[in-house]
């Protein structure tokens, strides 16, 4: 893209401005911002509010180890479960995150996933059972390992939101997401 995806812009925030929005008003916290590369321009460019930065040292070696460092700032014995949000994939509503959180205590399932048009997409509910085989996944396979290995866990909970399957990876998507209204 040609900057950093934190940093673009969707109305009148950030893309991570965007998604700290979205999962304060859905009531997930504690909030964890795991930023990489350009953790400094990030941090003195973006309001966090109440989220509390962690600095993943190791982003060389793929987005794993960015879920992994924000795993590992969470507090343990008081987390049920962690909403992995994507940078890259900011177009998500509060009312979508408190939905799969509601599923999450409603089934008791390991991993909550929304669905639009039956492609799975972002975020995505691991129960707190699940962080230690996310710590011990394949870097090049990621997160998507511990979804392989559990699929006859998984709840997929269908949406309307498109934002779910969009990914700002060019600039034809990032256009495509410019012209969506952001979510309240």
């Amino acid at each position: 893209m040609g900057e950093d995806k934190a940093l673009l812009r969707w109305g009148e925030r950030s893309f991570l401005e965007h998604l700290m929005a979205a999962l304060k008003a859905a009531g997930a916290e504690p909030l964890r911002v795991v930023l990489g590369a350009n953790a400094e321009d990030v941090q003195r460019r973006v309001e966090l509010g109440t989220g509390e930065v962690v600095v993943n040292r190791e982003w060389e070696r793929g987005m794993l180890s960015s879920l992994v460092a924000g795993l590992d700032s969470l507090p343990h014995e008081m987390v049920e479960a962690a909403i992995v949000c994507l940078v890259d994939h900011p177009c998500v509503s509060s009312l979508l995150i408190q939905t799969l959180i509601n599923k999450y205590h409603e089934t008791g399932k390991p991993i909550v996933q929304p669905t639009y048009r039956g492609r799975r997409g972002h975020p995505v509910l691991f129960s707190a059972s699940l962080f230690d085989e996310l710590r011990a996944a394949p870097a090049e396979v990621g997160a998507r390992h511990v979804v392989y290995q559990h699929a006859a866990e998984v709840l997929e909970v269908q949406t309307d939101e498109e934002g779910i399957v969009l990914n700002a990876n060019d600039r034809v998507a990032y256009e495509k997401i410019l012209r969506m209204v952001p979510p309240e």
